[in-house]
């Protein structure tokens, strides 16, 4: 009698729980892929016995098949936490075996700025440089920068306003900063010197006659060009010459509009014109070094480029649609964040940011030649391939979803389901048995 068809039957049906068990036990690991018994008969035959029908000698477990469909994304609080959105792996290393790969995107900060996950791996990426330009080319552990941001002197300021052409000129002479009487208009912005130190820079509108009017300025309080008790007009730092109304004012900066500012001119220490230019952009004056609260010095800023072709002069109200500059203080991390192509975002307490590196994805040919090695990460194969990689969202490769982490792609329904029908294979796998012992049995009482 033959038992090697109902144990063999056994042995699958046991081998197929483990793997629904595992998949169960793994419904809410993320990251984590479910798994499939699949199974093969087994026949044993002579090379002559070709075209018989033989009997079968039972089952056997042929393959345990990885399924890498796409999880469920769920959004959680930290930052470091990224899902990836399609194809691809998450490579990480611990620096001395071969990289592996992983799904699971929980990853943090240690105590040396490298980006790693629960297992110690650091995360393989593109590093930025200091200047946060990313550098392509082999793939590295991610570092972020420990070090503050240094700061960057004001080289260039922006200005987009309308000077109010119903505007008279004031009669209240000379000028005085405190004295609004003596000025028209009068705004404020924050610049920076070389030591990131900030400088409140005043400005102040002076019309002088029908479509001109003068700028003057100050730095924490000291004019920007002063000639120790001259008139005024020695502290001039700009004018402004507007076309008369209806006029059309062109530029070498291709502007072409009616009431945009036409000629603007520079002047030294002295009251004499410095420089006359017709495109709205000009250099500053450099500002003086100048006392701040603290009783400390600033430092002089030279070289200030001044964008005001954007300028206007008509019947409306003063106004300022845009006030920039490019300067900022020193700052220290504060906070990193991740785009979809996988950019590594760092925020500092100065307001800016650049990027500090970039993650690199990993693809394969055949993923289910991929060796599990446990902690939600695979190994490369034979059969697997080898990886292609690139960044997220190029080609083939899925995007990166921070603040999120894919879900183990189980379906714990349908993993129920399979343990019962397992469990009436094996019941019927153990009839078969039970069946051919009773058979033997009566063949054994035979008398």
């Amino acid at each position: 009698m033959g038992f090697q068809q109902g144990l063999s039957g056994l042995n699958v049906s046991s081998r197929n729980l483990e793997v629904i068990g595992n998949n169960v036990a793994n419904a809410g690991t993320y990251g984590a892929k479910s798994s499939r018994a699949e199974f093969a008969d087994m026949y044993a035959s002579a090379l002559s016995g070709a075209g018989s029908n033989n009997v079968g000698i039972g089952a056997t477990v042929a393959s345990v098949s990885q399924q890498f469909t796409q999880g469920n994304i769920t959004t959680t609080n930290s930052p470091m936490d990224m899902a990836i959105n399609g194809n691809g792996f998450f490579q990480v290393t611990d620096g001395s075996k071969p990289t592996m790969y992983t799904r699971n995107g929980q990853f943090k900060i240690d105590r040396n700025g490298y980006i790693v996950n629960n297992q110690g791996h650091k995360l393989l990426g593109y590093q930025a440089d200091t200047r946060g330009t990313i550098v392509s080319g082999t793939a590295s552990p991610l570092q972020l920068p420990t070090s503050g941001i240094a700061p960057h002197a004001t080289d260039q300021i922006t200005m987009e306003m309308n000077f109010d052409s119903r505007q008279a000129v004031p009669t209240q002479t000379p000028l005085d900063f405190t004295d609004p009487r003596t000025y028209n208009f009068s705004t404020s912005q924050t610049v920076y010197d070389t030591k990131g130190q900030a400088v409140s820079l005043n400005y102040y509108y002076v019309k002088t006659s029908a479509d001109n009017w003068d700028m003057y300025a100050t730095a924490n309080g000291t004019p920007v060009l002063n000639n120790g008790g001259t008139p005024p007009t020695a502290m001039r730092v700009a004018s402004f010459t507007f076309p008369a109304s209806g006029g059309t004012a062109t530029n070498t900066s291709g502007l072409s509009a009616p009431g945009s500012a036409g000629t603007i001119s520079t002047y030294d220490n002295t009251g004499a014109v410095k420089s006359t230019v017709s495109n709205g952009i000009f250099t500053l004056p450099t500002i003086p070094a100048s006392t701040m609260a603290s009783g400390a010095l600033t430092q002089p800023i030279t070289g200030v480029k001044m964008d005001m072709s954007q300028t206007t002069e008509y019947g409306a109200a003063f106004s300022i649609t845009n006030l920039a500059q490019t300067g900022y203080a020193p700052g220290q991390l504060s906070s990193i964040s991740v785009d979809p192509s996988g950019i590594v975002m760092a925020r500092y307490s100065n307001g800016q940011s650049k990027p500090a590196g970039q993650v690199e994805l990993a693809t394969f040919r055949n993923p289910q030649g991929l060796q599990p090695q446990g902690g939600n990460e695979w190994s490369s194969t034979f059969a697997s391939g080898d990886p292609v990689v690139g960044t997220p969202g190029a080609g083939n490769i899925g995007a990166l979803q921070a603040g999120a982490l894919e879900e183990s792609n189980v379906d714990l329904t349908g993993e129920l389901v399979n343990m019962m029908v397992a469990q009436r294979m094996y019941q019927a796998n153990a009839q078969t048995i039970k069946t051919e012992d009773q058979v033997l049995q009566t063949l054994v009482n035979m008398r």
